[in-house]
């Protein structure tokens, strides 16, 4: 299913769990922003039905009523959202989803958009730094956050607001995916934002999260070939500030794959069989949040690992049940359920 949504300014959010849009209050200065992202949905998945929600922008609704005449969906559930639950009258989203696949609630701050599908991505917009600083306050002013995931920076600006909320409200554990380069080989992450990412962000995690790649990206050194150098990378990124790290051998070679638990007590090598298999979209984003998740829940570093490696690699086994897109299929978040 489709969705749009929005507030002020319609965005169509498609995520990096392939789940449904997140909608917030950002200033689209051209309608191309919106028409790229239902254009990139409609290219590339079997839309069986669209939702809306509230748009309160005339030049969005003009954009809505293009796309729907452009792509003809069979079907279009129109919700005109005027007022939210608390009687204020919405000009923003509340950018709030749920973590589904772990029942954990989940408040969304986005730092960036994308125009995407499963063949890639078309598009970037920043969201502006001081809009991702108003979200930040406003989710924790009002929620008691057990722990942070922090996908996709793409701006130096926006991480700087990060950096400056985590040290203004201090959550308790901070997952860091430091997504560099998404499935499709997109890379999602400007070459300036990552000595920002490298010296001010990651020195505030609980755990990062790199794969193969941008373990080396983020070291400037090369692919890690063995073992140990693995290892040894691991320790160099432990060695930035950061209280573990774990490094994804999703993209290493062999029957297995092989993630690796560094922090300050040792490494744990944490293996799970290699699936064969493309719909392979969002796995570390899936990962990542799946740790927070744990973390909020109580468990310890390497027992939320562990606990969301298992899940992942069952909902990465359960992948090829359904066929999403001409490109790399999200993996099966709901695989215990259907």
């Amino acid at each position: 299913m489709g969705v749009l949504d929005a507030r002020n300014h319609l965005h169509l959010l498609v995520d990096e769990m392939a789940d449904v849009g997140v909608v917030v209050d950002v200033e689209f200065d051209q309608q191309i922003v919106i028409a790229g992202q239902i254009d990139a949905v409609f290219a590339d998945l079997d839309v069986g039905a669209v939702k809306i929600g509230m748009v309160a922008h005339p030049p969005v609704i003009d954009a809505i009523v293009a796309g729907l005449k452009r792509w003809s969906p069979q079907h279009v559930v129109l919700d005109p959202v005027m007022v939210a639950t608390s009687g204020d009258r919405l000009l923003a989203s509340e950018a709030v989803d749920a973590l589904r696949t772990k029942l954990i609630p989940l408040a969304s701050v986005i730092t960036a958009l994308t125009a995407q599908n499963t063949t890639g991505v078309s598009g970037i917009h920043q969201v502006p730094a001081e809009f991702v600083t108003a979200q930040i306050d406003a989710v924790f002013a009002d929620l008691d956050v057990g722990a942070v995931k922090i996908g996709m920076v793409a701006h130096p600006p926006v991480i700087d607001a990060i950096v400056a909320g985590l040290k203004r409200w201090s959550p308790k554990h901070v997952v860091l995916d430091p997504v560099m380069v998404a499935t499709s080989g997109d890379r999602l992450l400007a070459s300036e934002a990552v000595d920002a990412l490298r010296t001010k962000l990651i020195p505030l995690a609980s755990v990062i999260t790199p794969n193969l790649p941008e373990a080396a990206a983020l070291l400037d050194e090369a692919v890690a070939a063995d073992e140990a150098t693995v290892e040894k990378q691991g320790r160099r990124l432990l060695a930035l500030g950061c209280k573990a790290v774990l490094i994804k051998g999703g993209h290493g070679e062999g029957a297995e794959s092989i993630d690796y638990l560094v922090d300050t007590s040792g490494v744990a090598a944490l293996a799970a069989p290699r699936i064969a298999t493309k719909n392979t979209h969002g796995t570390g984003c899936s990962l990542s949040s799946a740790i927070a998740a744990e973390l909020a829940k109580g468990e310890g570093m390497e027992t939320a690992v562990r606990n969301a490696k298992a899940w992942v690699s069952a909902a990465i086994a359960a992948a090829d049940r359904f066929s999403v897109g001409h490109g790399h299929g999200p993996i099966h978040h709901f695989h215990k359920f259907y």
